[in-house]
């Protein structure tokens, strides 16, 4: 308890913590219309379009989260575009997104002088690194991201399990499949501060793999991923604390234990 009140006297844990919590709920309520639509990949691509975006607006002298936001919104709705394309596979530009953006943001870096920039916080995160505009920003966008899910909830389940069918009892599949290419970015440009690009879309997926082992309807799913994203962030922070770990890596170990420990619940059931 000691340790525990050490911990979160410092106003960045504090800081990490409520934005951790937010992130990991509008994570895990995203990430299950992902991974049940087999889109699991569109987070990690749209997690390295946010850090091409981040390291440019960095050598720019620009706000990073600001920049990055609108250009994460932006390739969203062309790989949304593509996805409809039966010409083009989405799965192959997710692919040419993600190394040119990967690239762009090393390269452009590498190559001004005088710009302080520790990678490694774009890549994997860092508590650190979530100042107080950051802080105010991350949750309001997170608190967005958790009403419009709310609100949109019927709809959106109805464009998860059948596109067609939703288009034909009057549902505007275009426009939420727009919204939720939004929410998707909000979550990914939120989740780059804190755990990174190369991390964020762990938070996206795990927490609804490990649900689906043990849980099978819809509602179950998303309630259980909720609980489990916000159990394994406090977990994870706490842990990499007390052992001196890099907090994102520590929250994903976590969350690749939670998944086992499911999967084995689930082969019982």
């Amino acid at each position: 308890m000691e340790i525990l009140i050490e911990m979160f006297s410092y106003s960045f844990m504090v800081r990490a913590l409520l934005v951790g919590v937010f992130l990991a709920i509008s994570a895990s309520l995203v990430g299950v219309s992902l991974v049940l639509r087999r889109n699991s990949m569109i987070g990690d691509g749209l997690s390295h379009v946010s850090f091409g975006a981040f390291a440019l607006a960095t050598v720019l002298g620009l706000a990073p989260l600001s920049f990055a936001l609108p250009v994460v919104i932006l390739v969203s709705f062309f790989i949304l575009r593509l996805n409809e394309n039966s010409k083009i596979h989405g799965d192959s530009a997710i692919a040419l997104l993600s190394a040119g953006s990967l690239a762009l943001g090393t390269f452009v870096i590498s190559i001004v002088k005088g710009v302080n920039v520790d990678m490694n916080s774009y890549l994997f995160g860092s508590i650190l690194s979530v100042s107080q505009a950051d802080f105010i920003c991350s949750i309001l966008l997170s608190v967005f991201v958790v009403l419009i899910y709310v609100f949109s909830y019927s709809r959106i389940f109805a464009i998860t399990f059948d596109e067609s069918f939703a288009a034909s009892i009057g549902i505007k599949t275009g426009f939420y499949n727009a919204l939720f290419s939004i929410l998707c970015s909000l979550v990914v440009v939120i989740g780059m501060r804190l755990v990174g690009a190369l991390l964020i879309s762990s938070f996206i997926i795990f927490p609804t793999l490990s649900s689906m082992q043990v849980f099978k309807s819809f509602k179950a799913v998303v309630v259980s991923s909720v609980l489990v994203s916000v159990f394994a962030f406090v977990l994870g922070l706490i842990l990499s604390y007390l052992l001196s770990t890099p907090t994102g890596a520590t929250i994903v170990l976590v969350h690749l234990v939670i998944f086992i420990l499911f999967k084995m619940v689930g082969c019982f059931r």
